[in-house]
């Protein structure tokens, strides 16, 4: 309820998250958001902690220091992302996003650190504990704030799809789990007869420094450049082979310059009796709708393929069982013919994931002694090609 009043008093044209300039406008909202709420929290925090000598108390709350650091990096990071293209970047700076979110990263870890070696003497030099009812007040705020945080962040991160904002969310749900954990042991203080503050200190540093390291291998994933997403990749597949005229794609391609800058390139095979000039005009027709309603910089290479020799289509039917018998994660495409006056060969490329059981000289082998073994004059001709595309992530 709240986050949708802030979308709508503060983000013009809100619902339009397609926009580089809405989505801008959504980070800068989130990060003015984070700073605020995250400054107001430190700044008790600290005050409150150094005032009754709680060191987790102060990690608590410069850990939400850095938060608001991160919240600034946030909405700086989304008014570079949204600068246009120029000479220098022809693909946006759509990236800027990441490498701000690499920078909260950092922060987080060198906090994390920080807070390991503060903390670390308290659990055996351990002082004497003072509970007090600001104490517990600070603590117990501080968890319905960060609750409502985490579901803040979650659903500004879902309205524009940003890896920046999900990890905002993630840091604010880990902020919940590690100021319950002092809330608990502030309680039970009294009851075990031991101040496990540096204790505590300790275990929200280590996860501070965890979600620090975690978020910052994630980004550096995107940034040295990941396959296409498998559910990404299958949903361009599926709408390129809706098209009347498209009989196979294969070779995709996906780069990511950040959101809504995706570049895309495919092989798309179409029959090879059909009129090329008929064929081309699809191919634009096809580049253009991913330009306009998706937002995909699609470029197709068109693939012109014989559909009507029975010979080929037997070989596909043989080729895909000895495939499948190898691997059923094994694909094959461009399969066609080139006949001689003393033997044939038969071209197609297999697609192989990184890291498949057999080499590539052992798959080409095996495939090549199965096919031609009751044709001796015919021979394989066997490009291998790697599979482009990752696992979808499980929630």
């Amino acid at each position: 309820m709240i986050t949708k009043l802030i979308q709508k008093l503060f983000i013009q044209d809100y619902r339009n998250t397609a926009d580089p300039l809405v989505r801008a406008r959504y980070g800068s909202v989130a990060g003015a958001v984070g700073i605020v709420t995250n400054l107001l929290l430190a700044g008790g925090k600290i005050l409150i902690g150094t005032i009754f000598g709680a060191i987790a108390i102060v990690a608590d709350g410069i850990n939400n220091l850095t938060d608001g650091l991160s919240s600034v990096l946030t909405l700086v990071g989304f008014r570079l992302a949204a600068k246009q293209a120029d000479e220098d970047h022809p693909y946006g700076h759509g990236r800027m996003e990441y490498i701000t979110t690499l920078l909260i990263a950092v922060v987080m870890a060198v906090a994390g650190f920080l807070l390991i070696r503060e903390s670390f003497p308290k659990i055996f030099a351990p002082e004497e504990a003072k509970i007090t009812l600001p104490m517990l007040a600070a603590l117990i705020l501080s968890v319905l704030l960060k609750l409502w945080q985490y579901f803040f962040y979650r659903k500004m991160g879902k309205a524009i799809d940003s890896e920046t904002l999900y990890a905002g969310a993630k840091d604010s749900r880990n902020d919940v789990a590690a100021t319950l954990a002092i809330l608990i042991s502030v309680l039970l203080t009294p009851v075990i007869g031991y101040n496990a503050d540096g204790l505590m200190g300790v275990a929200v540093a280590i996860l501070i420094l965890y979600s620090g390291l975690t978020l910052m291998w994630e980004t550096i994933q995107i940034l040295v450049g990941e396959g296409a997403d498998e559910d990404l990749a299958e949903e361009i597949k599926a709408a390129v082979m809706g098209y009347e005229g498209i009989v196979g794609v294969h070779d995709l391609e996906v780069h990511n310059y950040g959101a809504g800058r995706l570049f895309a390139s495919l092989h798309a095979e179409v029959p090879a009796h059909r009129d090329v000039l008929e064929s081309h005009d699809l191919i634009d027709n096809i580049e253009r709708e991913f330009r306009i309603n998706r937002g995909i910089f699609l470029t197709i290479h068109m693939d012109p393929i014989v559909t009507n020799d029975p010979q080929l289509h037997i070989l596909r039917e043989e080729i895909t069982e000895i495939l499948a018998a190898i691997d059923e994660e094994l694909d094959f495409h461009d399969l066609r013919l080139v006949k001689g006056p003393t033997h044939t060969n038969i071209l197609f490329d297999i697609v192989l994931p990184f890291g498949f059981f057999m080499s590539d000289e052992q798959v080409r082998a095996k495939v090549a002694d199965r096919l031609c073994s009751a044709r001796p004059d015919h021979f394989a001709v066997i490009t291998i090609d790697k599979k482009m595309i990752k696992k979808a992530k499980k929630d």
